[in-house]
């Protein structure tokens, strides 16, 4: 049960809007802008894939910080479908506001079985390539699918924002200062480098050498040997 809402807000689908020149991105940042200014406690609010329409990290930190906002301030019934496994750190962090469910799915036999069934906690998985496979995707393209994602699990596994300092970060208002970042401290020293370098009297292999002394800088963030 679900009791008495004011209004009932939803931002589900994906959608572009060519005539106004905005994208399927700007069309869901607008319809989520509007929820978070007009929703109170008392409203109920269904969310679907909030942040799919740019980069990975962008989405996420958009999808963690709408998530946030809607518990910690708005404070209303929110339904939050995501594809975004970070998420889940969420439930953790806020557990009075916060909770993760998933559909079930069984596997059986390298195939899946939708359950339809609404249980506790969240999925360990996507079934995307599963998915496609059902929509009649090449075999082809999902065996190489298959071969890039265990890359991809490899070379850059998820994120365990619950471990990270993501949650710490969460909370930082707007007034808080912002320390340095390792990008800051890079261009610095970049910057310190360059104001020695005289480059009227450099010969080839001075400027060659400076090149490389300049390349171990952006790799390192520690200036080698002069």
């Amino acid at each position: 049960r679900l009791g008495i809402a004011d209004r009932i807000f939803t931002r589900v689908g994906a959608a572009d809007d060519l005539i106004h020149g905005q994208s399927t991105f700007m069309v869901e940042m607008i319809e989520t802008a509007r929820i978070l200014h007009n929703a109170t406690e008392r409203s109920l609010i269904i969310l679907d894939e909030v942040g799919r329409g740019t980069s990975t990290h962008d989405g996420i930190s958009i999808a963690w910080a709408i998530a946030e906002d809607l518990a910690r301030r708005v404070k209303a019934r929110t339904l939050f479908a995501t594809h975004y496994h970070e998420l889940v750190a969420l439930a953790e962090e806020m557990p009075d506001q916060v909770r993760n469910l998933n559909v079930e799915v069984k596997e059986w036999r390298d195939e899946i079985v939708f359950l339809h069934k609404i249980v506790s906690g969240s999925a360990d998985k996507s079934y995307g390539i599963h998915v496609a496979r059902l929509a009649g995707i090449p075999a082809a393209v999902l065996d190489r699918a298959r071969g890039i994602l265990s890359e991809l699990e490899t070379v850059n596994p998820v994120m365990d924002l619950a471990d990270s300092s993501l949650s710490g970060a969460s909370t930082r208002q707007p007034s808080d200062p912002i320390q340095p970042g390792l990008f800051d401290q890079q261009e610095n020293l970049l910057r310190d480098r360059l104001k020695q370098v005289d480059p009227d009297n450099l010969t080839p292999r001075q400027a060659l050498e400076l090149l490389y002394q300049l390349r171990s800088l952006l790799k390192d963030g520690e200036p080698p040997p002069h």
